[in-house]
């Protein structure tokens, strides 16, 4: 690797080695490293700290006990909400805001540095919200984290038995030698139950409500921090 590419803004390049060394080590498949700063204090600073940008994260590193130990804080891009840098007198304060924790920062970077790093860092995250919003839009269905199966029973109408008909007994009216027969009625038998109208399935309101709101992020009329927000809103009252 040409160590002179990242020393092309006044860095160090025996700090530009060691950091070079110890940040391969740690690089995944398909990451390559982009710029590294290196703080620059008005004092002499042997080992001072320094910011790495792959394509994939960003390094802070810190020398300790001088130098036999390095402190990393690693933060892939979608941990980190923003980045901000301050210049001051000597150098710039640049400062890495993640979703949860603490901030942290770094200072006498000096400014053409930080600006870089505002500029690389910006661009980064830039890319990986706009790829993250495409994903989402390619999603057809919108699937909770822990999916509860909604049960829709339909009504089942029993009709009641008819009761039996009675059958009437034919008497003779004139005597006979002989006793006449008993001649039964037809028996009428029970009509058929009619078969129950099939009960149309609705939406139940939870899954109205999902609906609703992921035609409003497909409009755009929503963003996607509140799309995610109040997704989970509806889905806590399940």
């Amino acid at each position: 690797m040409n160590m002179e590419q990242f020393a092309q803004d006044g860095q160090d390049i025996k700090i530009i080695e060691k950091l070079i060394t110890k940040v391969q080590d740690m690089l995944t498949p398909g990451e390559k490293i982009d710029y590294i700063a290196v703080q620059k204090k008005p004092a002499v600073t042997i080992l001072p700290d320094s910011i790495t940008i792959s394509n994939k994260r960003i390094f802070m590193c810190e020398f300790t006990k001088l130098g036999l130990a390095t402190d990393f804080e690693i933060f892939g891009w979608q941990d980190i909400k923003d980045i901000a840098f301050k210049e001051e007198i000597f150098g710039s304060k640049v400062t890495v805001i993640p979703f949860t924790g603490e901030n942290l920062s770094i200072d006498y970077i000096p400014k053409v540095q930080a600006r870089k790093l505002y500029q690389y860092i910006k661009a980064a995250l830039e890319n990986y919200k706009k790829a993250e919003l495409a994903a989402e839009k390619e999603k057809i269905v919108i699937a909770p984290s822990n999916p509860r199966e909604v049960i829709v029973e339909k009504a089942e109408i029993v009709l009641p038995t008819p009761a039996p008909v009675p059958v009437p007994t034919q008497i003779p009216t004139t005597p006979a030698p002989a006793a006449q027969p008993i001649v039964s009625a037809p028996v009428v038998p029970p009509a058929a139950p009619v078969a129950a109208p099939a009960v149309e399935e609705e939406d139940d309101e939870i899954t109205l409500k999902l609906k609703k709101l992921k035609t409003l992020f497909d409009k755009q009329l929503i963003t996607q921090d509140e799309y995610e927000q109040k997704k989970r809103e509806v889905l806590s009252s399940l």
